[in-house]
Protein backbone atom coordinates (compact mmCIF):
# COMPACT_ATOMS: atom_id res chain seq x y z
CA UNK A 1 0.00 0.00 0.00
CA UNK A 2 1.39 3.36 -0.99
CA UNK A 3 1.81 6.13 1.59
CA UNK A 4 -0.77 8.30 -0.16
CA UNK A 5 -3.27 5.42 -0.14
CA UNK A 6 -2.75 4.89 3.59
CA UNK A 7 -3.15 8.63 4.21
CA UNK A 8 -6.42 8.61 2.27
CA UNK A 9 -7.67 5.63 4.28
CA UNK A 10 -6.91 7.43 7.54
CA UNK A 11 -8.78 10.44 6.16
CA UNK A 12 -11.89 8.25 5.78
CA UNK A 13 -11.77 7.22 9.45
CA UNK A 14 -13.94 9.64 11.41
CA UNK A 15 -11.69 9.44 14.48
CA UNK A 16 -8.72 10.81 12.57
CA UNK A 17 -10.49 14.08 11.81
CA UNK A 18 -8.70 15.20 15.00
CA UNK A 19 -5.50 15.08 12.92
CA UNK A 20 -4.49 17.46 10.19
CA UNK A 21 -3.30 16.16 6.81
CA UNK A 22 0.39 16.10 7.81
CA UNK A 23 -0.39 14.24 11.06
CA UNK A 24 -2.40 11.64 9.12
CA UNK A 25 0.53 11.29 6.73
CA UNK A 26 2.93 10.66 9.63
CA UNK A 27 0.57 8.04 11.08
CA UNK A 28 0.18 6.45 7.65
CA UNK A 29 3.96 6.12 7.41
CA UNK A 30 4.04 4.26 10.75
CA UNK A 31 1.02 2.08 9.94
CA UNK A 32 1.02 -1.45 8.61
CA UNK A 33 -1.30 -3.11 6.13
CA UNK A 34 -2.82 -6.35 7.45
CA UNK A 35 -4.78 -9.01 5.58
CA UNK A 36 -7.07 -11.56 7.20
CA UNK A 37 -8.76 -14.55 5.58
CA UNK A 38 -12.35 -15.46 6.49
CA UNK A 39 -12.80 -16.63 10.10
CA UNK A 40 -9.39 -15.37 11.25
CA UNK A 41 -9.40 -13.49 14.54
CA UNK A 42 -8.08 -9.93 14.27
CA UNK A 43 -7.94 -9.70 18.04
CA UNK A 44 -9.40 -11.77 20.85
CA UNK A 45 -11.22 -10.50 23.94
CA UNK A 46 -8.55 -10.18 26.61
CA UNK A 47 -5.81 -9.30 24.11
CA UNK A 48 -3.93 -6.02 24.37
CA UNK A 49 -3.68 -4.90 20.74
CA UNK A 50 -0.69 -2.90 19.48
CA UNK A 51 -3.03 -0.20 18.20
CA UNK A 52 -6.25 0.28 16.29
CA UNK A 53 -7.27 -1.13 12.92
CA UNK A 54 -8.85 0.98 10.19
CA UNK A 55 -11.04 -1.20 7.98
CA UNK A 56 -9.93 -0.88 4.36
CA UNK A 57 -12.13 -3.58 2.87
CA UNK A 58 -14.16 -6.59 3.89
CA UNK A 59 -16.52 -7.38 6.73
CA UNK A 60 -15.74 -8.02 10.38
CA UNK A 61 -17.88 -9.15 13.28
CA UNK A 62 -17.39 -8.26 16.93
CA UNK A 63 -18.44 -10.66 19.66
CA UNK A 64 -18.74 -9.96 23.35
CA UNK A 65 -18.04 -12.43 26.15
CA UNK A 66 -17.37 -15.30 23.76
CA UNK A 67 -21.00 -15.21 22.56
CA UNK A 68 -20.94 -15.38 18.78
CA UNK A 69 -24.73 -15.68 18.44
CA UNK A 70 -25.34 -11.93 18.17
CA UNK A 71 -22.38 -10.26 16.47
CA UNK A 72 -22.08 -6.60 15.61
CA UNK A 73 -21.09 -6.51 11.93
CA UNK A 74 -18.91 -3.77 10.42
CA UNK A 75 -18.24 -3.38 6.70
CA UNK A 76 -17.73 0.36 6.28
CA UNK A 77 -14.41 1.35 4.78
CA UNK A 78 -12.75 3.73 7.23
CA UNK A 79 -14.37 2.22 10.33
CA UNK A 80 -11.97 2.29 13.26
CA UNK A 81 -11.75 -0.94 15.25
CA UNK A 82 -10.55 -0.51 18.82
CA UNK A 83 -10.09 3.26 18.96
CA UNK A 84 -9.22 3.18 22.65
CA UNK A 85 -6.26 0.95 21.77
CA UNK A 86 -4.61 4.08 20.39
CA UNK A 87 -4.33 5.62 23.84
CA UNK A 88 -4.43 2.81 26.42
CA UNK A 89 -2.81 -0.61 26.61
CA UNK A 90 -5.74 -2.49 28.11
CA UNK A 91 -7.29 -5.85 27.28
CA UNK A 92 -10.08 -5.53 24.73
CA UNK A 93 -13.59 -6.52 25.84
CA UNK A 94 -14.58 -7.98 22.46
CA UNK A 95 -13.32 -10.40 19.86
CA UNK A 96 -13.07 -9.10 16.28
CA UNK A 97 -13.09 -11.69 13.51
CA UNK A 98 -12.95 -11.49 9.72
CA UNK A 99 -16.17 -12.63 8.04
CA UNK A 100 -14.70 -12.56 4.55
CA UNK A 101 -11.36 -11.39 3.16
CA UNK A 102 -10.47 -8.33 5.21
CA UNK A 103 -7.78 -5.72 4.83
CA UNK A 104 -6.98 -3.25 7.60
CA UNK A 105 -4.45 -0.57 8.31
CA UNK A 106 -2.99 -1.04 11.79
CA UNK A 107 -2.14 2.29 13.41
CA UNK A 108 0.34 1.55 16.21
CA UNK A 109 -0.42 3.01 19.62
CA UNK A 110 3.27 3.92 20.00
CA UNK A 111 3.18 6.10 16.87
CA UNK A 112 -0.10 7.72 17.83
CA UNK A 113 1.07 8.50 21.38
CA UNK A 114 4.41 9.84 20.13
CA UNK A 115 2.60 12.17 17.73
CA UNK A 116 0.16 13.29 20.44
CA UNK A 117 2.98 13.88 22.94
CA UNK A 118 4.88 16.09 20.51
CA UNK A 119 1.77 17.94 19.38
CA UNK A 120 -0.10 19.31 22.42
CA UNK A 121 -3.02 20.67 20.39
CA UNK A 122 -3.58 17.18 18.93
CA UNK A 123 -3.54 15.68 22.43
CA UNK A 124 -6.24 18.18 23.47
CA UNK A 125 -8.37 17.35 20.42
CA UNK A 126 -8.03 13.61 21.14
CA UNK A 127 -9.00 14.09 24.79
CA UNK A 128 -11.98 16.23 23.75
CA UNK A 129 -13.05 13.65 21.18
CA UNK A 130 -12.89 10.78 23.68
CA UNK A 131 -14.72 12.82 26.32
CA UNK A 132 -17.50 13.75 23.86
CA UNK A 133 -17.92 10.12 22.81
CA UNK A 134 -18.11 8.94 26.44
CA UNK A 135 -20.67 11.62 27.30
CA UNK A 136 -22.69 10.52 24.27
CA UNK A 137 -22.56 6.87 25.33
CA UNK A 138 -23.64 7.75 28.86
CA UNK A 139 -26.54 9.79 27.49
CA UNK A 140 -27.69 6.85 25.38
CA UNK A 141 -27.47 4.52 28.37
CA UNK A 142 -29.55 6.90 30.50
CA UNK A 143 -32.27 6.88 27.83
CA UNK A 144 -32.42 3.07 27.82
CA UNK A 145 -32.42 2.56 31.59
CA UNK A 146 -36.16 3.27 32.09
CA UNK A 147 -37.09 0.84 29.31
CA UNK A 148 -35.14 -2.02 30.90
CA UNK A 149 -36.37 -1.28 34.41
CA UNK A 150 -33.00 -0.30 35.79
CA UNK A 151 -32.76 2.44 38.37
CA UNK A 152 -30.11 5.10 38.62
CA UNK A 153 -27.81 4.43 41.51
Amino acid sequence: MQLDDATTILGRADFFTVCNAEQRRLLAFASERKKFRPNLVIYQAGDVPEGAHVLVSGTVATYQDGDDSNPFVVNTSGALLGAMSLVVARPRPVTVKAIDNVETLLVPRSAFLKLASTTPDLAVRVADRIRDELVGYLGEIEQVLPRIGASKG
